[in-house]
């Protein structure tokens, strides 16, 4: 016969005495925390960490694009940037007001609201890390650019949703097989690459963006060549080779090992030199104004472009902002040839085209023919007009 309790303080005491099961554990959601490859550690590669930090210091420089065959550390080396990524301003405004809108012009440069902040005194801009986006390969455009909010349109409201161009405004945007993507979403890229920011429409909603991005791309040219467009917008192209040395190999076998074995032990033993870099990054970056080309080098820069025979602007603007960025990350305050020799391999290289060569080639041919018709025309005398008997009466 069970136990009869009478009063609700019986109650209480036989339930505070009974041992309960302990609650379960909470349910594994599969969640991973996203642990980088240190990037101190890549064994060997040099030319693809230059070009990567070079453009940490200097977005100038256009971004950077890694071509190589697959398992060569492309990928890696761009995730590794994680713990390297600078400080940057970001406005605390939905509409991007920022101080130096009104130091350049006036109030009416900024909104109401950021006008009377500045005026009172307030800051109008946080410090926040860089960050880095990745596209992934099978994105739609409305991923890319945005679309309409489907739970708003639930509820019989439209609001567009931002896309990836737009978070990564003063961010990093890593495209990996950059060579793979659809046209549509390339043109994206471009566009907001180029502008610096772009449109939506979406019915009779409209809207446009800040999309002041470094891109980032890499590429296995097996699986097919990149459209011209495209590969002009990078500023570094950096070819990315196998490491041949044996013990090189061995060691980048033994690092990749012990991450994977003990991910966190693997970071901590890079953590203060990573700090350190990251720290020496900034510093660079926020004196990069102060850095000028020396006439020498712009002389020599010049002069490498005309015999290269390079049509693109981009190839002055890559090379000059690549070799100030290299000054500065080597603490000094003026460009010489010597930082021009530094970077041109990685700014100027695959920027010549062979159709380009061969349709300039037909059109010189074909301004030569129409030259030489020209001159022999000029050089033939003229008939003597005939008088007709018209004209001959007239004069009588």
């Amino acid at each position: 016969m069970s136990e009869t309790i009478h009063t609700l303080t019986d109650l209480l005491e036989k339930v505070s005495s009974q041992r309960f099961i302990k609650a379960p554990p909470p349910e594994d959601l599969g969640l991973a925390e996203p642990l980088a490859f240190p990037f101190l550690s890549i064994v060997g590669q040099q030319e693809m960490k230059l070009a990567l930090i070079l453009s940490l210091i200097n977005p100038n420089i256009g971004g950077v694009l890694l071509i190589g065959p697959r398992g060569t550390g492309k990928t890696t080396a761009v995730r590794s940037l994680i713990d390297l990524l600078p400080d940057v301003l970001r406005s605390r405004c939905p509409y991007g007001c920022l101080p130096e809108d009104i130091t350049t012009g006036d109030f009416d440069a900024v909104c109401p609201d950021c006008a009377q902040r500045f005026g009172q005194g307030e800051p109008l801009t946080i410090s926040d890390r860089v960050r880095l986006l990745e596209l992934p390969l099978n994105s739609r455009i409305e991923d890319v650019v945005g679309g309409l909010d489907e739970r708003a349109a639930l509820h019989k409201r439209m609001r567009i949703n931002r896309g990836i161009l737009a978070r990564a405004d003063r961010n990093i945007l890593y495209v990996d097989e950059v060579n793979l993507l659809a046209d549509d979403i390339v043109d994206a890229i471009l566009d907001a690459s180029a502008q610096g920011t772009y449109s939506v429409h979406r019915g009779p909603l409209a809207a446009t963006y800040r999309a002041r991005f470094v891109l980032i791309g890499s590429m296995n040219p097996e699986e097919g060549h990149l459209r011209p467009q495209i590969l002009d917008r990078f500023g570094l192209r950096v070819v990315v080779k196998g490491l041949e040395r044996k013990k090189e190999r061995l060691e980048a076998y033994q690092r990749s090992i012990a991450f994977v074995n003990s991910p966190r032990q693997f970071i901590k033993e890079y953590c203060e030199a990573t700090e350190l870099i990251r720290q020496e990054l900034e510093a660079s970056r926020k004196s990069l104004p102060e850095v000028k080309l020396t006439s020498q080098a712009e002389n020599f820069g010049l002069k490498m472009i005309q015999e290269l025979k390079i049509d693109s602007l981009r190839a002055e603007i890559t090379l000059f902002e690549s070799a100030r960025a290299y000054a500065i990350a080597d603490g000094r305050l003026r460009a010489t040839p010597k930082d021009i020799r530094k970077v041109a391999p990685m700014t100027l290289r695959l920027r010549r085209s062979e159709f380009i060569k061969a349709f300039f080639s037909s059109r010189a041919e074909e301004e030569e023919e129409i030259d030489r018709i020209l001159t022999s025309l000029k050089r033939r005398p003229s008939k003597p007009k005939r008088k007709t008997n018209k004209s001959k009466r007239s004069a009588a």
